[in-house]
């Protein structure tokens, strides 16, 4: 009886054990939201003082301003600065051309989320795109692989074959009174004005770019895949029925307080506790999701604009999205992209403002032809 009364319990925190293991669902919390910056970044924006200054002084300073970076103007749709005729500001040094090879890791793009447009293909078909605007992005800063030490290792940075630098670009240019002297010093070396949004993508050494080079929507192609990230829209703390699509309780039949409520959450007994990953009330969007494998459909050279598969891309209308070449094993490039980038001295290829991909139906284009009898 002992024998059998041990046995009996050893096969029990065995089932329950395995029980434990199937029943664990994905850990949420570990992609909480960031609600402030780390300690080691940079403060961007100061505290504006009224400087007691005359109209006059303030003009002087504007025109100061204006004669360092250049007069205000809309560039490709974005207001900036207009820094053509800034010589002093860019690097003169070239690069060595480089030979792409599969394997090779571009830089991204800053984007903004300005709407969504259908497309038709030839046969009929509708697509839902979602526009996606480049805005002003600049070169600011190569870091190579020898310096680039971040504080959060990627997780799959012990299985790189290659070691890999960091790029940070910059988008939209802002007046630099209304940043800090520490945050307009990251722009030093640059020759470009003081950017209001930052990111950094890990490229490989070949495709380094110079401080100051400019990355416009030719960057990619007609036809290209790429991959979006974006966060979604912050809903703040939400319950069970719009967090998470739950029915609810019926509204009449003897339910009293519980219409929406989630309702029992699990069993007693030994297992008595919250499984990791319930699904119950709590904070609802301010995440960061990826959209992999995403088709460009067109491309509008004038205003920077892209016509991106898909009418799912994380965040708001007006959101910042990154875009980047896809990681997708069976969609990366088979042929040569523009490496490391398409440079404005090669956009004269470029005749028409509007590129189409050749199964989308162009509307500018007649569709139906007569012919004299």
């Amino acid at each position: 009886m002992l024998c059998s009364g041990l046995l009996t319990g050893r096969l029990f925190r065995q089932t329950t054990l395995l029980t434990s293991l199937n029943q664990t669902r994905n850990k949420n919390y570990l992609n909480r939201p960031r609600l402030r910056n780390p300690i080691w970044f940079v403060r961007k924006e100061r505290t504006v003082h009224d400087e007691m200054l005359t109209p006059e002084n303030t003009s002087f300073v504007k025109e100061v301003l204006h004669t360092k970076f250049g007069p205000p103007a809309l560039i490709k749709g974005v207001l900036t600065f207009d820094q053509s005729q800034q010589q002093s500001l860019i690097r003169t040094e070239e690069l060595p051309a480089v030979q792409w090879r599969p394997g090779l890791k571009r830089t991204g793009v800053i984007a903004r989320k300005i709407g969504q447009y259908p497309l038709w293909k030839k046969d009929g078909t509708k697509i839902r795109t979602t526009l996606l605007q480049v805005i002003d992005n600049h070169v600011v800063k190569y870091i190579p692989p020898a310096e680039f030490n971040p504080p959060l290792e990627p997780r799959q940075k012990k299985n790189w074959k290659n070691p890999y630098g960091c790029l940070l670009v910059g988008a939209q240019s802002q007046d630099p009174s209304i940043f800090t002297k520490e945050y307009c010093g990251l722009f030093k070396d640059s020759g470009v004005l003081p950017k209001q949004h930052l990111c950094r993508f890990i490229i490989s050494p070949e495709a380094q770019l110079l401080p100051g080079t400019p990355l416009n929507v030719t960057h990619f192609r007609v036809g290209d895949v790429v991959d979006v990230r974006g966060k979604t829209v912050d809903h703040g703390f939400q319950g069970v029925v719009k967090r998470h699509g739950f029915k609810g309780m019926p509204a009449s039949h003897g339910v009293t307080k519980t219409h929406r409520r989630p309702g029992n959450i699990g069993a007693g007994g030994e297992k008595a506790r919250v499984w990791p990953g319930t699904k119950l009330p709590g904070h609802m969007g301010n995440r960061w999701r990826n959209l992999r494998g995403l088709k460009i459909w067109r491309i509008n050279t004038k205003y920077n604009v892209m016509w991106v598969q898909g009418s799912n891309i994380a965040g708001d209308t007006n959101g910042l999205v990154y875009i980047y070449d896809t990681i997708l094993p069976l969609r990366k490039y088979k042929e040569a992209p523009a490496f490391p980038t398409q440079f404005e001295s090669e956009n004269d290829q470029y005749s028409d403002e509007d590129i189409w991909h050749e199964d989308i139906h162009n509307f500018k284009s007649g569709s139906i032809t007569f012919k004299e009898e």
